[in-house]
């Protein structure tokens, strides 16, 4: 976390528990942000967790930690609260130095980690031979901000997308094409969705059709030269359609590795996990029973390998996945950003793996996330019924976010800015960006247009406007080097200003970017209240060039908090 308050201050907390008492065992958070403000800056419980293992009161054991607490340069004097906190608030003169180093540092104060992992991140996974829709869109946004943190903070990243390419879906798709190709030689797929929904109709009421679907996924597995061809078109097709939407929301670097690239591997994870004894038969399948894991009688649940038609399924692509990047790529830490409906499954194959051994020393984790809701509270429809297609919804966000520029422009009476379509994207996109990310990634959320593209609360083109604000003042004058601290606002900001590292480390303990975007908008938030209160250019020196470096700092933090977020700033709005 480098030269931040918390994390110096865990530090000296640690120090004193050791001198008060040697060998005691912590767990858990030592330092935390204080809830109370009033109370100090930064809290420590620990008293209330050596209460046990001293056998003492805890506001006992506080009053001794206090004492024995050295912050002498980094904050006040200790203060003791019920039933067993210690508070403490920053030393100004500890802030205005850490402020003079920040200035200029494109990094924001974020140092890069100690130890290097290698670490995957699963997301976006869209299907192939279909639109990406909106159930797409939090897996993708998600997933890149959480590998845009990672990288920031020195890690290696290898970015996957596992795309549904090798299912069972396929034989009902080829089966239909080749029906279609054999009525009209010249048949081409139009739309997608479409013969998605008429093939797989068609499988629900024609038997015959069904059980040869079944055979055409046993032919594309084992490498029929036609089904291979009729397949490759649909990826080929998919990967067309799906590659403007990367391209609106600014996704680069994300390797397509699909199921289907793991099919040489499948063979060798079948046999392996045979030879461990993992592999048992039950009706006519190849399965793996996971301890802990029944279904809704209470029988055992088991993972399945292999149909009883022969045919690998998604279990077997996964097991393959994870054993490749544990023991192949040599994975520290693989995050799977897929949606809350696949815990069991990824949870039974994550198991596997376990019993398996090979994610030994390896940190495996569902980063799971809840769905995408309507005004009505109900997962987001299309008209037709069909979850909307994400180019429409995002193109949307564009025209909405174009035409409330123009608008503004209007009421300014101001001609409309030339880069107006520049714009539009930056602001739009980064709307529904930061409307999906600055919710609790467990709970489900309600897309509205209207709250995302607000100028009010917390939204993008708030950040985005806060920081133009910023960059317009900068214009007119350049910062000083050395920060003074004397009013309430600036004292307040600043301590928001220093914290950027330790929110990162929150963001990669619990992999939740809400805590990113809760901090950028108290950074907006407070920036405001500084600047209503303080004068910057109006300023006489020393203060004129310090509220200029506040404002350099602040601006900068922004920018650099946005872009892991995947978000990009304008200069003017």
């Amino acid at each position: 976390m480098g030269s931040t308050p918390q994390s110096l201050l865990d530090a000296r907390v640690r120090a004193a528990v050791e001198a008060i008492a040697p060998g005691a065992a912590l767990s858990g958070a030592v330092v935390t942000t204080a809830k109370d403000s009033a109370h100090g800056d930064y809290s420590t419980p620990v008293a209330m967790q050596l209460a046990k293992q001293l056998k003492q009161a805890p506001l006992d054991i506080a009053e001794r930690l206090a004492a024995a607490l050295d912050v002498t340069g980094l904050a006040g004097p200790p203060t003791v609260a019920p039933p067993g906190f210690v508070n403490l608030t920053i030393d100004p003169g500890w802030l205005a130095g850490r402020l003079g180093e920040l200035v200029g540092d494109e990094r924001a104060g974020v140092e890069r980690a100690a130890t290097k992992e290698l670490v995957v991140v699963d997301y976006s996974a869209p299907n192939m031979a279909r639109q990406m829709h909106v159930g797409h869109l939090r897996s993708t946004i998600i997933g890149d901000a959480l590998a845009h943190v990672y990288e920031h903070l020195g890690h290696q990243l290898d970015r996957v997308n596992h795309i549904g390419d090798y299912g069972a879906q396929f034989g009902v798709l080829l089966a239909q094409f080749e029906d279609r190709r054999r009525a009209d030689p010249g048949f081409q797929v139009e739309d997608p969705d479409a013969f998605y929904r008429e093939a797989n109709a068609r499988a629900k009421d024609d038997a015959e059709f069904f059980e040869r679907s079944r055979q055409r996924v046993v032919g594309l597995q084992s490498g029929e030269r036609e089904a291979r061809a009729v397949w490759l078109e649909f990826l080929d097709s998919t990967r067309r359609t799906n590659q403007p939407i990367y391209d609106l929301l600014g996704i680069h670097d994300l390797e397509e590795r699909g199921e289907s690239f793991y099919e040489p591997m499948l063979a060798d994870v079948v046999a392996e996990l045979e030879q461990k004894g993992l592999l048992v038969e039950d009706q006519g399948a190849r399965v793996v029973f996971v301890p802990g894991f029944t279904n809704r009688d209470g029988e055992p649940l088991p993972l399945i390998v292999v149909n009883q038609h022969g045919g690998y399924v998604y279990g077997t692509t996964d097991l393959a996945a994870i054993r490749h990047r544990a023991r192949d790529l040599g994975a520290d830490r693989i995050l799977y950003v897929v949606d809350a409906g696949q815990s069991q499954h990824l949870e039974m194959v994550f198991a596997v793996a376990r019993m398996a051994g090979w994610t030994d020393g390896v940190h495996v984790e569902h980063i799971g996330f809840g769905l995408v809701l309507g005004d009505d509270g109900k997962r987001l429809r299309a008209r037709t019924g069909d979850n909307p297609k994400l180019a429409e919804l995002l193109q949307e966000a564009v025209d909405r976010a174009r035409a409330f520029v123009i608008a503004r422009a209007a009421e300014r009476q101001e001609p409309v800015p030339d880069d107006v379509d520049q714009i539009a994207h930056t602001i739009g996109i980064g709307a529904v960006k930061y409307a999906d990310l600055s919710q609790n990634r467990f709970s489900n959320y309600v897309f509205s247009y209207e709250k995302m593209l607000s100028l009010r609360g917390n939204t993008a083109p708030y950040l985005q406007y806060a920081y133009a604000r910023m960059r317009s003042i900068l214009r007119e004058a350049s910062p000083g080097e050395r920060i003074v601290l004397s009013e309430p606002e600036e004292l307040d900001l600043a301590k928001r200003l220093v914290a950027l590292p330790d929110v990162l480390h929150r963001v990669t303990t619990d992999h939740e970017p809400n805590h990113l975007c809760s901090h950028l908008f108290e950074v907006a938030q407070s920036f405001s209240r500084f600047y209503e209160a303080c004068p910057v250019l109006r300023a006489d020196e020393p203060a004129r060039s310090s509220r200029l470096a506040l404002c350099a700092v602040s601006a900068n933090t922004l920018r650099s908090g946005l872009a892991l977020l995947g978000i990009d700033v304008l200069e003017r709005i």
